[in-house]
């Protein structure tokens, strides 16, 4: 026995919540880019002896504000 399956007029009917979840998703993206920058900025502008106080070498800077920015 034999079946078909209509594909096309779904993928037509969700083009919106595509376009809304893509819409959402670079939301997000850009909120954590500019966590990423924000921090690296704000670590950077540290003098050596602060970022010793707190335990961060320089070169820690950039995955700092990587995990505070994306996680992980």
């Amino acid at each position: 026995m034999a079946f078909m399956t209509n594909t096309r007029g779904t993928a037509r009917t969700d083009i919106p919540g595509r376009l809304s979840a893509f819409v959402s998703a670079a939301k997000i993206r850009m909120d954590q880019y500019r966590t990423f920058r924000r921090t690296l900025s704000e670590l950077s502008a540290l003098t050596d002896r602060e970022l010793a106080d707190l335990g961060i070498n320089r070169s820690m800077i950039n995955s700092i504000a990587s995990e505070a920015a994306y996680g992980g």
